[in-house]
């Protein structure tokens, strides 16, 4: 897998190559890039995807032990992702981490030219819903991401509303998910990296202000949202559509947060019919 230093770390990430334009793919928490296979696969023939693993649990390298991993650092570490692999007029895809929405309110779209925003964080909705408090509350406990995510290695618990059951309609593939979870499992560094984060949630009032910036965003947007979203309430995609200059709005049925794995045929036929429609 391709890598770049970044000022953080270590940053890997998946490249489809080609001429096509560039689709930057973001993920969630515990997470890694996977999130987004089955939608680059329908993708990759007509654009180039770009796949980084964030800092955000699902890692293999851990960051600097310095290492801003606040919810701002992270966007923050996006840009300085694309400015190092020199990457222009970007359409920039998030699900379920919203932290994407911050490199708008820090003035860092130089590089983006189209926003693609699915089912995620949004306004005061950080961490996000059952899943979101559960896993702070564990993370303010000395050893209580080592407990909750040994809990994961039983299959039957990651179907709980409160770990992933509200995260997926159906099931993710569990060969998927212990890839996502081997690194908290396996290294102390990799779970200070996601503790860190985990607690960086910005007060009320800049969740808003970021979330009001994205009035500034002059390019394009599409924002899908799942229609039977437990998690990131389906409110909040309509009104990050009024927010957006010119955005386009739709609501994909049978899905709850993860898009890519519960309808990611669907979703790559909206952002493809997107990214047509506005090259």
């Amino acid at each position: 897998m391709p890598e770049v230093e970044l000022s953080a770390g270590v940053v890997e990430y998946e490249d489809s190559g080609g001429d096509g334009p560039v689709l930057v793919l973001l993920h969630g928490v515990a997470m890694d890039g996977s999130l987004w296979r089955k939608v680059v696969a329908e993708l990759r023939p007509d654009y180039r995807c770009v796949v980084p693993t964030l800092p955000l649990g699902g890692h293999r390298r851990p960051m600097k032990p310095d290492a801003d991993l606040s919810v701002l650092g992270v966007a923050r570490l996006v840009a300085e992702f694309l400015e190092r692999l020199d990457l222009h007029d970007v359409a920039l895809a998030m699900n379920d981490w919203g932290g994407a929405q911050a490199l708008v309110a820090d003035g860092r779209t130089e590089r983006i030219g189209r926003l693609v925003i699915t089912s995620c964080e949004a306004f005061d909705n950080f961490p996000p819903g059952l899943p979101g408090s559960n896993l702070v509350a564990s993370a303010k406990v000395p050893g209580g991401l080592t407990a909750a995510f040994t809990l994961l290695k039983l299959r039957s618990m990651r179907r709980l509303p409160m770990t992933w059951g509200w995260m997926s309609k159906r099931p993710v593939d569990h060969d998927v998910m212990d890839g996502w979870f081997r690194p908290v499992w396996e290294s102390a560094d990799i779970r200070r990296d996601l503790r860190k984060y985990v607690l960086s949630a910005p007060p009320k009032s800049e969740l808003l202000r970021w979330a009001e910036k994205l009035r500034e965003f002059e390019g394009p947007a599409l924002v899908a949202w799942a229609a039977e979203d437990k998690v990131m309430p389906p409110e909040h995609g309509r009104r990050l559509a009024e927010l957006l200059p010119g955005a386009r709005h739709v609501e994909i049925p049978d899905s709850y947060t993860l898009i890519p794995e519960d309808r990611p045929a669907e979703l790559a036929a909206h952002m493809a019919e997107f990214l047509a429609r506005t090259a």
